[in-house]
């Protein structure tokens, strides 16, 4: 795309879901980097703006959180002359032509290219999420550097907030900490069975003095109490589920020496900040959602996965035989490899 045709005022519609958002910064940093004098905003679900508020190459003027009921307002006000479209849904593609943008870009689905200016053919084959938003930029024909995936980094006040909650839980700067997201949002399917977690955490600090940290939202919050509950009474685990907001979450997560994750936001969100992880996946597709970059992605192949169902309506094979020593000797190794 030539200089002449840089739009003066791009919104950019984010996915919906948190792990998405983050799926998509190399496509947001490739449009970032076509568009360097570009006032370029970024529309999303209130839940999923805070992300961009920290460091990032996507370095957008303006965030935007969008109201259902008032989104062709909020958007008109803007006076945007383009919109790129991150979501796949009709509905989201009809409330940017509602809005009165002129250029409207996205994938061509749902039936929604007579809606789009510019309408790029999905994939054919399946691609990992975050290739699929890098392909939709590409098919624009936007250049994407995809020899250094960008990542996120949490800004200095959020480093400092995030170390004062640690230290008045007595985990010092420099301390060797493990970050644990037991929970997910998709379903209880997804989720590696607490008891489970909690001999890990367990073994980390019995062999290796290791602190760790459960974190999540707080519908995460019957995870964390299982977990609590399980654990022997000389076993401490920082309980953090539903105690912070999102850009204090980044800033925990980011003072971790490694992370485990069922498959899920936070997951996404260790991946880009540079922290090892280690991805436990059931009856969701890791070639579709798997951390992107070198992280160890543990699973175990059986017959119905992935189902990618919410509920297992069997014995919840895929997940009860990944074993305790499975995701210990992934973390540890992670932790020897990065001492």
């Amino acid at each position: 795309m030539i200089a002449s045709d840089a739009p003066s005022r791009l919104v950019v519609r984010l996915p919906n879901w948190l792990g998405d958002a983050v799926m998509a910064v190399p496509a947001l940093v490739a449009v970032r980097q076509a568009f360097p004098h570009s006032h370029i905003a970024l529309a999303g679900e209130p839940s999923v703006l805070p992300v961009f508020e920290e460091e990032s190459a996507v370095r957008p003027q303006q965030l935007i959180a969008i109201n259902k009921a008032k989104a062709p307002h909020v958007l008109r006000e803007g006076a945007f002359d383009t919109i790129l479209l991150l979501t796949n849904s009709f509905r989201t593609a009809w409330v940017a032509r509602q809005s009165g943008i002129p250029a409207r870009w996205g994938y061509a689905a749902g039936a929604r290219g007579p809606l789009l200016t510019k309408a790029i053919g999905r994939p054919r084959e399946a691609v990992h999420q975050s290739e699929y938003y890098v392909r939709l930029v590409r098919g624009m024909g936007l250049e994407v550097d995809a020899s250094s995936l960008p990542q996120l980094a949490v800004t200095e006040s959020t480093r400092m907030r995030a170390a004062r909650l640690l230290e008045r839980h007595g985990l010092t700067p420099g301390a060797a900490v493990v970050g644990f997201a037991p929970g997910a949002a998709y379903g209880h399917a997804k989720r590696w069975p607490p008891d489970r977690v909690a001999r890990v955490i367990e073994r980390l600090s019995r062999e290796r003095g290791v602190r760790s940290i459960l974190v999540g939202t707080a519908g995460d919050r019957e995870a964390g109490r299982a977990i609590e509950s399980t654990l022997p009474s000389d076993i401490g685990v920082v309980n953090l589920i539903g105690r912070t907001d999102l850009r204090l979450l980044m800033g925990a997560i980011r003072a971790c020496r490694a992370f485990v994750s069922n498959d899920s936001g936070a997951m996404h969100l260790a991946a880009a900040l540079g922290v090892p992880v280690t991805a436990i996946f059931g009856p969701t597709n890791e070639r579709a959602t798997a951390p992107v970059g070198d992280h160890d992605v543990i699973l175990k192949q059986v017959f119905c996965r992935p189902c990618m169902l919410r509920d297992c309506p069997i014995d919840h094979r895929c997940m009860k035989r990944i074993s305790e020593e499975d995701v210990y000797g992934a973390v540890t190794a992670r932790m020897d490899r990065h001492a």
